[in-house]
């Protein structure tokens, strides 16, 4: 399988990052847009907040809305700091209120939040009638999530109580201080709001997904396609120039639900796709030159990609295989040859956008270091100290959805035999692949990708006993107290200092054999507008971000394209 990589050269490409699009343009209403967004070959996996399911505000995200989200007026595209590619981190000056419209500390555990007015749930048979949203809503949609059976642990427990004051007021009463909390509850995974009339109803059935975003669900045929048909009574607006105008533009959008890499790459070719947000590097190149109209940017990748080593099972118990089995894997040749130099050696579980968080491995301690260095005779050497002379065979399990990754474990695979280690690979579709994980009936070596989410929550789900996205089954109980620690903390240079010493910690300790991080490509065409490559406007969430495109009608046409 090596060999077929060493065929591949790196090619030199002149891309726009993140093509400026400002423009004074006087934008269009009207028209559909065909997106194959960043899962696009995945579809929604639920539509009920309590399944604390991570794809949520990805496809509901367009329909509900959150108390907070990024600010798109401080996006690089407008002359702004942000790029918004961030799977589910922004920056305390990147925060705009979506349904809050203010918030302040009344003390030092109790966080007020003031409501929009004006805000309103449309009627919707069978469910309710047009109302507006307030504050009981917002009790409500939290208490639903809070009380699942399915909540992530620890998750909640910096809240002592959350209550309405009044009809546009709602109180956080915190326990202790927790540095997340914009995260954890304004702009999060599992921070959607919804009216509470959705306890009369069946919320896992998407034809009572309801809220009071940009966007209603019209239609959701899955593993094909996500419909989504423009809701005219939306409150927000978009400033262009020194004019506002009323949101969305678009009258439809549809999410594209594609399995086949070739087949999603040629509906972008040929116009049937208007943005392919995701595409490896591989393809760039020949895209370029059948299709030189198309726009770009690069970013990358906001999840980790890595085989985790259950650390409560044999062998992996013992660091000694586990430091092995990164000395067995050329992580150097795989960024060359496999990723033809298009990504970074180590990017994880801290991403090179983080800042200050963010540690470059030359500055780390040469123990760490080692780890992405190929020494296979010291791989032996640990093998046979820790009684395994001959190696051994274990299952690893891959999700079959993903093209890279089952193209990049054969390698993998590879590396490890010239050890003496076998790995039998496992595909299983996503669900299967997902539900092992979270139910722990997960084997032994698990290979995924996994979101770097935020500098701090990266270190919590990874590593923290107990937590859900927590493929290594790591524990250690002062790393625990550690990362308690780092939540309570308000200054955020010591924060900063506290997550690069435990980052450290955790990458010696090689749970993961840790793989590099590869630049993914997005893709469109130019008579998208008002649009320069942004992803998420929070936690996986593209809503606000769709709802301010517009598609030029007459260059459309000009193109030959209807």
């Amino acid at each position: 399988m090596i060999q077929r990589f060493l065929i591949l050269t790196l090619s030199l490409f002149t891309f726009s990052e993140a093509a400026d699009d400002r423009n004074e343009e006087t934008p269009q209403y009207g028209g559909s847009i065909n997106v194959g967004t960043v899962y696009i070959t995945l579809s929604a996996l639920s539509w009920d907040p309590s399944d604390w399911n991570w794809k949520g505000n990805h496809d509901s995200g367009l329909v509900r809305e959150l108390l907070f989200a990024g600010d798109l007026e401080k996006s690089k595209r407008k002359g702004g700091d942000y790029s918004f590619i961030a799977d589910a981190y922004l920056p305390e000056d990147s925060i705009r209120g979506e349904l809050a419209e203010s918030w302040e500390w009344e003390d030092p555990l109790t966080l007020v939040i003031k409501l929009r007015k004006g805000i309103i749930f449309a009627e919707r048979p069978g469910i309710m009638k047009a109302r507006e949203l307030d504050a009981e809503d917002v009790v409500y949609s939290y208490d639903v999530v809070n009380k699942s059976r399915k909540k992530i642990p620890t998750y909640f427990d910096h809240i002592k109580e959350f209550v309405a004051r009044d009809r546009h007021t709602v109180v956080f009463k915190f326990s202790h201080f927790n540095a997340e909390w914009p995260y954890r509850f304004g702009y999060g995974y599992y921070s959607q709001i919804f009216p509470r009339e959705m306890a009369n109803v069946d919320m896992k059935n998407w034809r009572n997904l309801h809220g009071s975003g940009p966007f209603v669900l019209e239609d959701f045929i899955p593993s094909h396609v996500q419909r989504y048909a423009r809701n005219s009574n939306y409150w927000d607006k978009e400033k262009l120039g020194n004019q506002s105008y009323q949101i969305p533009f678009i009258d439809k959008i549809n999410y594209r639900i594609i399995k086949d890499e070739s087949a999603y790459l040629s509906a972008l070719r040929t116009g049937q796709l208007d943005i392919v947000e995701s595409i490896r590097w591989i393809a760039v190149d020949h895209l370029k030159k059948t299709t030189p109209e198309l726009k770009w940017n690069r970013w990358l990748a906001t999840e980790g990609t890595f085989l985790a080593m259950r650390v409560d099972t044999k062998p992996f118990d013992d660091i000694r295989v586990r430091r092995a089995l990164n000395l067995a894997v050329n992580q150097r040749e795989i960024l060359e040859k496999f990723m033809g130099g298009h990504g970074e050696l180590m990017a994880y579980p801290q991403h090179a956008d983080y800042g200050g968080y963010y540690q470059p491995l030359e500055e780390m301690p040469e123990s760490v270091q080692e780890l992405f260095e190929y020494k296979p005779e010291k791989a032996k050497q640990l093998l046979a100290e820790a009684g395994y002379p001959n190696g051994f065979t274990f299952e690893a399990q891959v999700n079959s959805n993903s093209p890279a990754h089952m193209e990049l474990i054969p390698l993998i695979e590879n590396y490890l035999s010239k050890v003496g280690v076998t790995m039998k690979i496992k595909p299983l579709e996503y669900a299967s692949f997902l539900s092992t994980m979270t139910t722990r009936t997960h084997g032994p070596g698990y290979f995924m990708q996994n979101g770097h989410t935020n500098p701090i929550t990266t270190l919590r789900k990874s590593f923290m006993s107990g937590q859900t996205w927590n493929p290594s089954m790591y524990s250690d109980p002062e790393f625990d107290q550690s990362i308690l620690e780092l939540n309570a903390e308000r200054d955020e240079e010591k924060r900063i200092e506290m997550a690069r010493e435990l980052t450290v910690k955790m990458l010696d300790e090689a749970p993961y054999v840790w793989l590099p991080t590869g630049y993914v490509y997005s893709a469109w065409w130019p008579w998208v507008k008002n649009y320069g490559g942004e992803l998420r406007a929070g936690a996986v969430r593209p809503g606000p971000i769709y709802a301010r495109i517009w598609i030029d009608q007459k260059m459309k046409e000009e193109m030959g394209f209807k």
